[in-house]
């Protein structure tokens, strides 16, 4: 029995992790909590980045620990999720500029879209100095992302 949580998959060039709402994501009315969705958008790009292979944890361990930061994350809500909805986190790696690795995010129940984003993050020492993504990193990224 696997008792893992799951991660995800990937579809073409994008990540789709399904979540469920629960009545923690919910205001009073049912309906999710807008600061919610940044939850569901994290969840997305830190499964992500497990199924690259460069989680969290081994970023972590490395001699010289590595972490994110969102730089920069641009969101539009369209439709309000509710209570016992099952939804699609959908992650895509749009590139590189720099320092800062560019992602494109929406959240879907079934082929309604809720909610968009474009998320900016940066790789940054345990000091928060930003440190340039290193080539295993874009990489690991990369290998997911469209040829367009």
């Amino acid at each position: 029995m696997n008792d893992q949580p799951e991660a995800g998959r990937i579809e073409i060039d994008e990540h789709i992790l399904p979540v469920r709402v629960y009545y923690e994501d919910t205001d009073f009315t049912g309906v999710v909590y807008h600061a919610n969705y940044l939850k569901f958008f994290e969840r997305g790009r830190s499964d992500f980045l497990r199924f690259a292979g460069m989680s969290h944890e081994k970023l972590a361990q490395e001699q010289n620990p590595l972490a994110f930061a969102v730089a920069r994350m641009e969101i539009d809500f369209k439709r309000p999720a509710k209570i016992d909805d099952a939804l699609t986190v959908h992650t895509r790696f749009v590139g590189s500029k720099g320092a800062r690795l560019l992602f494109n995010q929406k959240i879907c129940r079934n082929d309604t879209l809720l909610c968009s984003a474009d998320v900016t993050i940066v790789q940054i020492n345990m000091d928060g100095q930003l440190i340039r993504p290193t080539k295993e990193l874009l990489s690991a990224w990369g290998q997911f992302q469209s040829p367009n």
